[in-house]
C-alpha cells in the first residue's frame, strides 16, 4: 500500500491524496511535478531511479487506508542535487 506522503520532499509544497502533480519514485519518495522537472531533472535525489505520477486513491478508501501524516523534507531542500 502506498503512503501518500503529504508533501514535497524539496519544497514542502503540500501534496494531498488527490494532487494531480505529486510524482513519486520506486521506493515512493515524494515530489511535486515542478521540483522534478527544474530542480532534480527526473532524477530522484535519494535513490537515483525515475519518478512516475503518484496514483489517487479513491476517496471511499481513505478512510479505510488514510494517507500519511508524516512530512519528509530534504534538509536544506533540494538546490544543489
Amino acid at each position: 500500500m502506498l503512503d501518500l506522503r503529504p508533501n514535497c520532499e524539496c519544497c514542502d509544497k503540500d501534496l494531498p491524496p488527490s494532487a494531480d502533480d505529486a510524482m513519486i519514485c520506486t521506493f515512493e519518495c515524494t515530489f511535486c511535478r515542478d521540483c522534478v522537472e527544474t530542480v532534480l531533472k527526473g532524477v530522484c535525489p535519494n535513490c537515483g531511479g525515475n519518478f512516475s505520477p503518484r496514483p489517487i486513491r479513491p476517496v471511499k478508501l481513505l478512510e479505510k487506508y488514510p494517507p500519511s501524516k508524516t512530512r519528509v523534507l530534504k534538509h536544506g531542500g533540494c538546490v544543489g542535487e
